[in-house]
């Protein structure tokens, strides 16, 4: 059984994406019960590896999950309008398109 969201476009697109996205959730790292001062003591490359790692998780736990808390942010899979949303309090941060 496959799971994750449905999507059109290529994976590697959408998790270049969604990369992208988790980078700009300035505490994800708590999402892996990091430390502020583990984080900050990783180089920018393991960074972005870990940050990579959290998009993977998200696309498929959202497959059966469909609003997951990350660090002060919210990632809600939207299914009617294929895409998945980044939020923090009621404010937009980015989203990601699935089509």
């Amino acid at each position: 059984m496959i799971v994750g969201v449905k999507h059109g476009r290529d994976y590697e697109y959408i998790l270049a994406d969604l990369t992208k996205a988790v980078g700009q959730i300035s505490d994800s790292y708590n999402f892996f019960e990091m430390e502020a001062s583990e984080w900050e003591a990783l180089s920018e490359e393991e960074k972005l590896e870990v940050q990579e790692a959290l998009a993977e998780d998200l696309f498929f736990a959202l497959g059966t999950e469909s609003v997951i808390s990350v660090g002060s942010a919210v990632v809600i899979y939207d299914a009617d309008n294929h895409r998945i949303n980044f939020l923090i309090g009621e404010d937009e941060l980015d989203f990601v398109a699935l089509i």
